[in-house]
């Protein structure tokens, strides 16, 4: 089992920036991908930025250039630093954890940007 516990959402302006950390525990594979999806109010679900242990990224559109994802092996932590935040911006940001066997999630944090 490995459990994700997500920390670092809140509020901010527009243009303003926030920086998202998900630590994972338990039985963790050396080989995997943790990243963020997010999930605006009356939208489904859609994934923000990946990131494997070999540090291979991707990311969604609209967030690339202004989102940035990276993790540090050693503390099985991922994090997200988001900059120049725009309105579109706001929803719920999941922290996954991709390996063997299913998707594990974390509990969400919110991320609220005010125009």
């Amino acid at each position: 089992q490995v459990q994700l516990v997500e920390s670092g959402g809140g509020l901010v302006q527009a243009g303003g920036s926030l920086r998202l950390s998900c630590a994972a525990s338990g039985s963790i594979f050396s080989s995997n991908a943790m990243g963020w999806y997010r999930q605006a109010p009356g939208k489904q679900r859609e994934l923000v930025a990946r990131i494997t242990s070999g540090g291979s990224t991707n990311y969604v559109e609209s967030v690339r250039g202004r989102f940035t994802i990276s993790r540090d092996n050693a503390k099985n932590t991922v994090y997200l630093q988001m900059s120049s935040l725009k309105p579109e911006d706001t929803g719920v940001y999941f922290c996954f954890y991709s390996a063997v066997g299913p998707v594990r999630w974390g509990q969400g944090t919110q991320v609220t940007v005010s125009s």
